[in-house]
């Protein structure tokens, strides 16, 4: 059999060339870490590490979401606490108030004292999220309370922040459901109607700095005040159950994302050892192509009549 020397000088420089080659992409795999740097060395991996990508940079943002919701989901159960605990300050002051035996002027401390908590009230109501906004305030960004006396309250809710695909939480709540006792949800999820409570308690602490003072007109006002603090406990426990549906949504995107890296490291990711082991083989193979055709190419016509 004849083999011409072109063709084999063709062939040996094709086999080296394409070990070359191969060691130059273990060598990149190794370096990098990564099994490829292009999508025509792998479409259908790379179609699916850009499928997690996207997933990835999705979660992120509703993770960011997620901790905007727990924390004015936090903040608003701290201030509802402080409205409970001012509401049964308010309790006690109407209780000493009904007692026969007080002069005019204490009557009218306490009266003071029961004006003062619905100062407190309107300000906590009015208090900024982590976000700038009114806590309980409404869709429009007014105030939650209306400080002008008139105690008119925020009453149609805000969007809910989105935190997850087709997902989404009502971080707080308007100050008309926290205020008003009573009151009927409108279809677009205001609140009309019932007491308000802002109102009532202002109604007390006037009657009681009057000096015209009936003890006739604290006669529901105790059952009022409890209404009052039934219904931000009610608020309160809503809350609650958002905040623990915000705890397993990001303990389920904690899951998530640990199984999605998973699955990149697998698709992308560079196996060390057995790149190494690839590599060594193929750098073997190449050493022993160089030093045949070294061989090989020397040999002459005389080689083989000696």
């Amino acid at each position: 059999m004849q083999i011409p020397t072109s063709l084999f000088y063709d062939r040996s420089s094709a086999a080296m060339t394409s070990l070359s080659s191969k060691a130059d992409a273990l060598n990149a795999q190794i370096s990098t870490g990564k099994r490829f740097t292009a999508p025509s060395q792998d479409s259908v991996a790379y179609q699916r590490l850009a499928g997690l990508a996207r997933d990835t940079a999705n979660d992120k943002a509703y993770a960011a979401n997620l901790g905007t919701a727990e924390s004015v989901l936090k903040q608003g159960d701290t201030s509802l606490s402080a409205m409970s605990d001012q509401l049964q300050n308010a309790t006690v002051l109407v209780t000493q108030a009904k007692n026969g035996t007080l002069s005019a002027l204490d009557r009218k401390a306490i009266g003071e004292q029961i004006a003062g908590i619905v100062a407190s009230l309107t300000n906590i109501a009015n208090a900024k999220d982590a976000r700038g906004q009114p806590l309980f305030g409404g869709s429009d960004g007014a105030a939650a309370v209306a400080t002008d006396g008139s105690y008119a309250l925020a009453s149609k809710p805000v969007t809910g922040i989105p935190i997850g695909d087709g997902q989404s939480v009502q971080a707080n709540e308007t100050a008309a459901r926290i205020f008003t006792v009573g009151g009927k949800t409108n279809a677009d999820g205001s609140v009309g109607g019932g007491t308000n409570t802002l109102a009532m308690l202002s109604a007390i602490a006037t009657a009681l700095q009057s000096d015209d003072f009936k003890a006739s007109s604290l006669d529901t006002s105790l059952a009022d005040i409890s209404a009052a603090s039934d219904q931000v406990s009610t608020v309160q426990a809503s809350l609650g159950a958002r905040a623990a549906r915000v705890d397993l949504e990001s303990s389920r995107l904690t899951d998530v994302a640990a199984d999605r890296e998973e699955t990149r490291s697998g698709l992308e990711d560079t196996d060390a050892t057995t790149t190494f082991i690839e590599l060594q083989k193929t750098m073997t193979i190449l050493s022993a192509t160089q030093a045949s055709f070294t061989k090989l190419s020397a040999l002459s016509l005389f080689d083989y009549l000696r």
